[in-house]
């Protein structure tokens, strides 16, 4: 099976995702197409980077992970092939793919002969991506795509700042639920904490949280928590409700943590 995963922007009211798998299935009418998220906060990369960073170790090798989110290439701005963790990643180089990554990939190649034949780069996700995510479904070599590359941008301002015994970290996306999903990992929660009791504090200072829980479940239905969900970064939620209204947090919204 030839899995093609899709992480968009594009909503499902307009016809841009159809049209995106017409062509994949024009190309390659046996591959499995699955989409991770069309509902994507428009042209955010971080919140596309978290989606998939938080779903592709699920998926089997060879599994090719299209992101069309802020697809636009430009000076700064190549487009590129990733593989990594015996998968492949596509979409622009817009600071999403450290995001992604927490070791260095195996692989990188640009697009630029895809480009070279594409009839149209109006609508990248579809007249690029698709071609080049169809290529390497079907078992196709990376150098056909275009040249040896390498990622050149890093969104740095979405990494976590370590200040003494602070970590600053950001909410970059609130799920279907209202959780709120950050950039602070469970690996630089534990270096810098030292097992020191801490509090997580975020927009209204009143709303303090002392504890790491192991579930949802754990506290009572309302009551607010944190854990490190599946991929180890920090959630805030609240036990059957949305904690992003309730506590008032929104998209890069600064959630710290104050180790004593």
């Amino acid at each position: 099976m030839s899995i093609i995963t899709l992480t968009t922007d594009m909503g499902l009211r307009d016809h841009y995702v159809g049209v995106l798998k017409g062509t994949i299935l024009k190309l390659f009418p046996e591959a499995s197409i699955v989409d991770l998220s069309h509902d994507i906060k428009p042209f955010y990369v971080p919140s596309a980077a978290l989606t998939v960073r938080n779903s592709f170790r699920d998926f089997p090798r060879g599994t090719v992970h299209l992101i069309g989110v802020s697809p636009n290439r430009s000076q700064r701005i190549d487009h590129l092939a990733v593989e990594y963790a015996g998968q492949y990643f596509i979409g622009a180089d817009n600071g999403m793919f450290p995001l992604i990554f927490e070791k260095a990939p195996t692989r990188i190649f640009n697009l630029e002969r895809i480009a070279e034949t594409a009839t149209s780069n109006v609508f990248p996700t579809r007249d690029i991506f698709a071609v080049a995510a169809t290529h390497l479904a079907k078992g196709g070599i990376m150098e056909v795509l275009g040249r040896p590359s390498e990622i050149m941008n890093d969104s740095g301002k979405f990494h976590p700042i370590i200040d003494g015994s602070v970590i600053r970290g950001l909410a970059l996306h609130v799920d279907v639920y209202g959780n709120i999903i950050t950039n602070i990992d469970k690996n630089l929660f534990q270096t810098v904490g030292q097992n020191r009791s801490f509090e997580i504090r975020f927009r209204r200072e009143q709303h303090v949280i002392n504890r790491i829980f192991d579930s949802y479940a754990d506290v009572p239905e309302g009551e607010k928590m944190a854990l490190f969900g599946a991929t180890g970064l920090l959630e805030i939620a609240i036990n059957r409700s949305n904690a992003a209204q309730l506590l008032g947090v929104k998209h890069e919204d600064v959630i710290s943590i104050e180790f004593r």
